[in-house]
Formats: structure tokens, C-alpha cells, sequence
């Protein structure tokens, strides 16, 4: 009897039941239509000449910018893209997300706004006190 309880508690004790599936992340809103589109997936050899050569076909593209790695020089992955409108940006979308790029997969959507920077600048953390300071590392 005692044996049968233990091995029923050593059961419930390593149960996969007993612990709760981490939640599902939200979707992330979908950015409002706008000329602006963020693309990303980029190859790390996809230069702004090539990004604008490629998304040219869909309408005017009025700047385009791959992000490059400061020291490497190469793509970080991920670029944007400026038409002269909405509808042609539309047309990049539709025209580009899901298509191949110098070999890599593509996504493109409407670029979201940067969020305003938060205000009090770079000494907005409050200063942590480690207790008096004393007057040399030795004194006793």
C-alpha cells in the first residue's frame, strides 16, 4: 500500500501535467498603410543598390537603405524602403513579401514609427549607494 502511494507521488511529483505551457506571444499590430516599408530577411551580401533595383519594379522608390554592420560592412539583415506612395508601396508589398532576394526570403510590411525617445537623458537611472565610502582599502 505505502508503495503504491509513493510511486503515485514520485508520478505527480515529475509530471508533465503539472507545469503550465508558457502563453502564446500577442501578435504584433499591424503598422498603418504608409510609404515606409521595413523589409527584412535580407542576405548579408544585399547592398541599397540592389534593394532599390529590386523594389523599383513596383513603382518610385524615393530612398532606400540597407542597415550595415559598422565594422563588417555587410547587411544586418534587415532594410527600408520609401516610395513616392501608397499605393505603389502597396504594390511592393504584395509584389516582394515571400519572394527571393541574392538568394534569401524576403519579408516586407509597413514600417511602424520609431517610439519617442524617453526623456531625463543618460543619467535618468537612479544612483545606487554600495554604503559609505571609506577612506583607503586597507584601514582597520
Amino acid at each position: 500500500m505505502a508503495a503504491a502511494v509513493a510511486r503515485s507521488g514520485f508520478r505527480r511529483m515529475f509530471s508533465v501535467s503539472a507545469f503550465a505551457p508558457p502563453k502564446a506571444p500577442a501578435p504584433r499590430p499591424q503598422a498603418d498603410p504608409s510609404p515606409n516599408l521595413f523589409v527584412s530577411g535580407l542576405s548579408k551580401r544585399t547592398t541599397t543598390e540592389g534593394l532599390r533595383d529590386a523594389f523599383a519594379k513596383f513603382g518610385e522608390v524615393v530612398h532606400a537603405r540597407v542597415v550595415t554592420d559598422r565594422v563588417s560592412g555587410f547587411s544586418k539583415g534587415f532594410g527600408f524602403v520609401r516610395y513616392a506612395t501608397t499605393e505603389e508601396a502597396t504594390k511592393g508589398i504584395e509584389g516582394m513579401d515571400g519572394k527571393f532576394l541574392d538568394g534569401w526570403v524576403i519579408f516586407a510590411e509597413y514600417a511602424r514609427p520609431r517610439a519617442p525617445p524617453e526623456q531625463g537623458g543618460m543619467n535618468s537611472q537612479p544612483q545606487q549607494s554600495w554604503g559609505a565610502p571609506s577612506s583607503s582599502w586597507g584601514a582597520q
